[in-house]
């Protein structure tokens, strides 16, 4: 099998992972996305980038898009050709929007692409291959899939479901200035928690999942969260103080995945644009986008053959 001369198209969207209460299970796509043309060429690894990284990602083997692309090769038996790949990046890097996992999931789409029908790839190998370099499946759940996405992991790997969002659902992302690394927050969490926080989160997470697909009204109530948010507030404090602002006015505003954006899941349009005029009046910069859910996931395009 030779793979030069192929060529494929790719686009993932961003993601919003944990959605409050979900911590590590909930994703949501968001109609943000990074696209990449792939060629297969002899040798080597070529990259060049527009938009959010050009200047400061790495443009050789390194780069995440290129490490998930050759260890998908791998894990698929697949000898590897030299990729030449050119990214349009409109994801916001380490802002909780999912940057990492959107590369990890185009670099495994992009092979899986390029091989076509020579190797048979499913969707769970898919996710699967993704959740190997991702580490926890949240984020490319719904990277890959669109929607939102529930997903859990057992003995024989990562697993999910989708679910339809309410069509009443309206999104808007408020993205600061300031990064925040995934590791750092994580190191925040602490090794146990609380038996009575845990059965309140069970409760919320069960509750969102009726909010976002069939009671938009309840998305205050079901956003709340004792496990993860609080603890890594002392990092990030212009997202906790955002956070509480949109909270008090009535906004169902969680910590957008790691952080430090900030998601307001909205019951109506008018809410979200209330919302948006409390993130304009901070003092701390941020920029608020009005988003819609993604509903695709993942594409591939092009004739590999």
């Amino acid at each position: 099998m030779t793979l030069v001369g192929r060529r494929v198209r790719v686009r993932v969207p961003a993601t919003s992972a944990n959605l409050g209460p979900g911590f590590d299970t909930l994703g949501l796509a968001l109609n943000v996305h990074d696209e990449l043309d792939v060629e297969a060429i002899e040798s080597g690894v070529e990259i060049t980038v527009e938009g959010v990284g050009a200047g400061e990602v790495p443009t050789d083997e390194t780069h995440l898009v290129a490490r998930a692309a050759l260890h998908a090769f791998d894990r698929l038996g697949v000898p590897a050709p030299g990729l030449r790949i050119h990214a349009r990046n409109a994801i916001p890097h380490s802002r909780g929007m999912g940057s990492s996992g959107a590369a990890i999931v185009s670099g495994v789409l992009a092979a899986v692409g390029l091989v076509g029908d020579d190797v048979d790839v499913d969707d769970a190998t898919v996710l699967r291959l993704a959740t190997e370099l991702e580490g926890h499946p949240d984020n490319v759940a719904p990277a890959i899939f669109g929607g939102l996405t529930i997903a859990w992991v057992d003995d024989d790997g990562p697993h999910h479901t989708e679910l339809a969002v309410h069509r009443g659902v309206s999104l808007l992302v408020a993205v600061p200035q300031e990064r925040m690394s995934t590791s750092l927050a994580r190191s925040l969490q602490p090794a146990d928690v609380p038996h009575a926080d845990a059965v309140f989160n069970l409760s919320r997470a069960a509750l969102l999942i009726a909010a976002l697909t069939q009671t938009p009204g309840l998305l205050f109530a079901a956003t709340e969260d004792r496990l993860h948010q609080r603890y890594r507030a002392s990092a990030m404090p212009s997202t906790s103080r955002l956070v509480e602002a949109l909270r008090a006015a009535g906004h169902a505003a969680v910590v957008s995945g790691a952080g430090p954006s900030v998601l307001v899941l909205s019951s109506d349009p008018e809410q979200r644009l209330a919302a948006a005029e409390i993130v304009a009046a901070q003092e701390d910069s941020w920029e608020s986008h009005l988003l819609a859910v993604d509903i695709k996931g993942g594409t591939v395009e092009g004739n590999p053959r």
